[in-house]
């Protein structure tokens, strides 16, 4: 493997801001291999964007390739990779649709989704091939979700002139389950006969902690005692900590997360607490939060206890949200304290100033917690720290204990499966279905501050350290905060918990949320200058223009585009370029 300083000094600067030593390292690796397949495992928060986006410009300014083509899980991440490309003086379409055959002039290729590859597997093969293609595989192990994705990941991308793979996490998975493009070795995981991904690169969480790359985190949390009724109709209680069945676990669980109870309430007055303490002593003056919830009723309900609480709208964020990704973009760019969601944010989506995560969802798989934490954990300069909120219960715990050690994580099985094995993976149990007898009822749930987890310890704030029974392969953690000790910050939860309870109560008795608006809207933020933003909005001109001219002369609008494009001549404007939309807006200006 090159170095991080030979492959800095032959290495041209591409972007506005040094490489990290690891990709300077990754660089110089893939250019003294120059392979049709790389696979590039780094920590969330490491860079991986700016990596991949380096590679592909080299690559362009060589002629290595002419065209680049990103495939990320999401819609959001989409308009992310555009704006990134964009910083780099690289055109890459985010809104090119299965409906559009060719790529836009005046681009260097697009950014689409797996659902949109798994669409129309031999249409993005053909735009792959048709000159020599970069094909940037993000978050590579979302081709594992269905057998479907991958086959047509594979069969659009199989003959592409270059393939550049990324994942946070390493992962295994099943040998009729393989991800196209990634080498394996024998690893029978469980019993069964099994895949381990092998990275050509990889960066883990604790190399990014000890470059100050990553934010170190704290994990704060929160026992209390739930109190549901079962089947039978017993009234059943347990605390959040105690040890017991899996199933007594997973209800007490359950319960603490219901909207109705106390439990939910309470950290989030402890997780604003924080964050005001971030923002005032903590150096982070625009310190914000998440709140990651189960479901979007979940998520709605959360909202609500969020302004009840804090007395600010949060932002809330769905993904059937039409306007979701622009939340995320002014959420990331504006002042809000906080953003309740359900997954949009749990994978790739860069907020760097969300330092507080407040864990109010049941999943619990390996892979699903990185990915959460790391929305939290980007650095943006020395000694900033990072909170995860959370149920003291083992399975959370355990996980939090080994963020640091880097782990091979387990696939998710295809979305083929029926619904009896998906909940093994610990997703939100269903309703019961119209005459099914109910199986549990929430009654009421409170929240105690427990203990900070730092080192395997857990740090109660009350002068010595309490020792967390953790499963023995995850006894090692991760770090330290930045600012304050594990010990300080759980002395100043504590110190705070009585004072927020009282306030909780006070405010669960006097408030009523009834027909309130929670989230609010915000001004819409000037997005000229941006070339794919740029086509976005005069496509939306135009059609605008085209609206006006259709009303003042009785004319459908069908004819009218069909006259405009006689007028100025060229694809439809969905693959138009910036120039031929310009000049036919111009077009449309005279005809008013």
């Amino acid at each position: 493997m090159a170095t991080a300083t030979q492959a800095a000094a032959r290495a041209p600067q591409t972007t506005s801001r040094p490489l990290r030593a690891w990709q300077q390292a990754a660089l110089g690796k893939y250019e003294e291999e120059s392979p049709k397949d790389f696979l590039v495992t780094a920590t969330p928060g490491a860079g991986k964007t700016t990596f991949a986006l380096t590679l592909a410009a080299r690559l362009l300014s060589r002629r290595e390739v002419a065209r680049v083509i990103v495939v990320c899980p999401t819609d959001h991440l989409r308009m992310q990779w555009a704006d990134a490309a964009d910083a780099m003086g690289i055109v890459l379409d985010p809104n090119l649709t299965n409906a559009v055959g060719p790529v836009r002039a005046g681009t260097q290729g697009y950014v689409t989704t797996y659902a949109q590859v798994a669409g129309k597997p031999m249409l993005h093969a053909a735009r792959a091939t048709t000159v020599k293609t970069l094909v940037i595989l993000d978050e590579v192990h979302h081709a594992g979700d269905g057998l479907s994705w991958g086959e047509a990941v594979e069969e659009a991308y199989g003959r592409a002139a270059r393939r550049l793979c990324l994942t946070g996490t390493p992962f295994r998975t099943k040998a009729d389950e393989r991800i196209p493009f990634v080498r394996y070795v024998e690893d029978g995981f469980e019993g069964q006969g099994g895949l381990m991904s092998m990275a050509d690169f990889t960066y883990g969480y604790k190399e990014a902690l000890a470059d100050n790359v990553v934010r170190p985190v704290v994990f704060a949390a929160y026992t209390g005692t739930s109190r549901w009724r079962n089947s039978a109709g017993e009234v059943v209680a347990a605390s959040l900590s105690e040890a017991g069945t899996r199933s007594v676990e997973m209800q007490a669980w359950r319960t603490a997360l219901d909207p109705k109870g106390q439990w939910v309430p309470h950290v989030i007055a402890a997780m604003d607490d924080r964050i005001t303490h971030l923002r005032e002593e903590g150096g982070m003056p625009d310190a914000a939060g998440l709140v990651l919830a189960s479901d979007q009723d979940d998520a709605r309900e959360y909202a609500k206890i969020v302004r009840r609480v804090t007395g600010k709208a949060p932002e809330l964020i769905l993904s059937d949200d039409p306007k979701a990704s622009k939340k995320i973009e002014k959420f990331n760019k504006g002042g809000a304290r906080i953003a309740v969601c359900v997954r949009m944010v749990s994978e790739g989506v860069d907020v760097p100033r969300a330092a507080v995560l407040a864990w109010m969802t049941s999943y619990r798989t390996p892979l699903f917690f990185a990915q959460a934490v790391g929305r939290v954990v980007r650095a943006r300069a020395p000694h900033e720290s990072a909170t995860v909120f959370l149920p003291a219960v083992r399975p959370l715990l355990s996980l939090a204990a080994s963020m640091e050690e880097q782990r091979n994580h387990v696939m998710p099985p295809p979305k083929s499966q029926p619904d009896e094995e998906l909940e093994a993976l610990d997703l939100p149990p269903r309703e019961p279905r119209e005459g099914e007898m109910k199986q549990w009822e929430a009654l009421e749930a409170d929240a105690r501050f427990a203990h900070v987890l730092s080192s395997g310890t857990a740090h109660t704030g009350e002068g010595s350290p309490a020792v967390v029974p953790l499963e023995a392969e995850a006894e090692d953690f991760l770090g330290i905060p930045g600012l304050l000790t594990p010990a300080q910050t759980a002395e100043l939860l504590a110190k705070r918990d009585d004072e927020l309870r009282a306030r909780i109560a006070a405010s669960h008795r006097n408030g009523d949320d009834d027909g309130f608006m929670v989230v609010e809207d915000h001004p819409e933020e000037e997005e000229a200058g941006r070339s794919w933003r740029d086509a976005t909005d005069l496509r939306r001109e135009i059609n605008r223009l085209v609206n006006r001219i259709a009303a003042k002369t009785s004319t459908p609008q069908a004819v009218v585009h069909t006259q405009l494009r006689q007028s100025v001549p060229g694809p439809p404007s969905a693959s138009a370029s910036v120039d031929v939309l310009r000049a036919r807006r111009e077009r449309l200006r005279t005809m008013l």
